[in-house]
């Protein structure tokens, strides 16, 4: 029997509500695929800087690094937005903590069901069969993480802020990698999105993928588009895309996008691969809802859990290969919102909404069937 260890990190918000359902959607899961599970809990994000002053504290670091991956809630509210930018928790958690394990691959779902399609901005005849596409987006590298990034006063008086850009080859190579990975279970269909007509980064970026995709997915249908026509592309017809593959900013705006025609961003999961290997020998990741920590609705029995538990689900796929398991979850997920059990923030005309805890009973019954 496979035994999994990972970190808890509910964060703030909905975050330790929604995580409380998807740690008993594993405990169900766990007893009929046959795994057995071990968890210990960390603070990260504001309740981090309220108990430790410090969003991404040592001890959160160290019960993550004594960990095969990281379930992750939320950061951030109101309570915290006074702070100086560098120290809220947005950006004072995630980014040191993709720094610290390398987590350079964001995997990230845009998933519809047929029987939801009215939450979508998009006209339903383009979307009728619902959405299935999934964005690899770059996650530690590009303008977010480039040097020098600061703000100059020149000798004149004006002022100047600076982002750099910059990729290398081996970057490229691996993030290549994980989107053929996905390509395969997929479709056989990649597209890689960049600025290849004016951005030297993206010139090396298109040139470096279509090597590394012919030399080692030959069989993988391979296109390019530039990051403007996507978004374009995307809010005219989704589903004409499969695997859409991003450097970091173009992935983090598109992937915004595909969350918005998706309709609901608590269905939404993602993980967060790094360079590093578990002691199963497969990637060390942090898995998380696209959403955020929705504060007007924490502690109310409101909150979509889905999210949170379909992420829990890709823990299971990409950190312990547990592929069965995985897929019995988002298919108990599927047929629980299928049948109209549904939260607020989903629920259809006629479908009276049902709480967080309401939502996950019916996942675990569905599981159990």
């Amino acid at each position: 029997m496979k035994n999994l260890k990972f970190a808890v990190l509910p964060g703030d918000g909905i975050g330790p509500e929604v995580m409380d359902v998807a740690l008993k959607v594993l405990r169900t899961a766990s007893n009929k695929y046959e795994f057995s599970f071990d968890y210990d809990f960390a603070d990260i994000g504001g309740v981090a800087i309220d108990r430790h002053g410090k969003a991404f504290p040592e001890s959160t670091f160290k019960v993550c690094e004594n960990s095969d991956a990281i379930l992750f809630g939320s950061v951030g509210g109101p309570k915290w937005e006074s702070l100086p930018p560098k120290d809220q928790p947005e950006r004072a958690a995630l980014l040191p903590i993709r720094k610290a394990f390398s987590l350079y691959a964001n995997v990230r779902p845009g998933l519809l069901y047929k029987e939801l399609t009215s939450l979508s901005p998009l006209k339903n005849e383009r979307i009728e069969a619902g959405i299935d596409l999934v964005c690899i987006r770059e996650l530690t590298g590009g303008i977010y993480f480039g040097q020098p990034k600061e703000t100059r006063i020149l000798e004149n008086g004006d002022i100047q802020a600076i982002d750099t850009m910059v990729y290398k080859k081996s970057e490229i190579e691996r993030i290549t990698e994980i989107a053929i990975s996905a390509a395969q279970l997929r479709g056989k269909k990649l597209c890689s999105v960049d600025k290849a007509n004016v951005l030297e980064t993206s010139v090396l970026w298109r040139k470096v993928v279509t090597e590394y995709v012919q030399k080692n997915a030959p069989e993988i249908e391979l296109s390019h588009m530039y990051v403007d026509n996507a978004a374009m592309q995307m809010a005219r017809d989704p589903n004409q895309f499969d695997v859409l593959l991003t450097e970091n900013m173009f992935g983090d705006i598109l992937s915004d996008e595909m969350a918005v025609i998706c309709g609901s961003l608590g269905m939404l999961a993602s993980a967060s691969l790094g360079t590093g290997k578990n002691c199963h020998n497969l990637p060390y990741g942090l898995y998380e809802p696209a959403g955020g920590t929705a504060p007007d609705i924490a502690g109310k029995n409101l909150a979509n859990p889905c999210a949170q538990i379909l992420s829990a689900a890709l823990m299971l796929r990409y950190s312990f290969g547990l592929e069965e398991a995985a897929l019995g979850i988002e298919n108990a997920v599927k047929k629980a919102v299928k049948d109209g059990n549904q939260t607020g923030d989903i629920a259809q005309e006629g479908v009276q909404p049902i709480g967080t805890s309401e939502l996950g009973a019916v996942v675990i019954e569905n599981l159990n069937a």
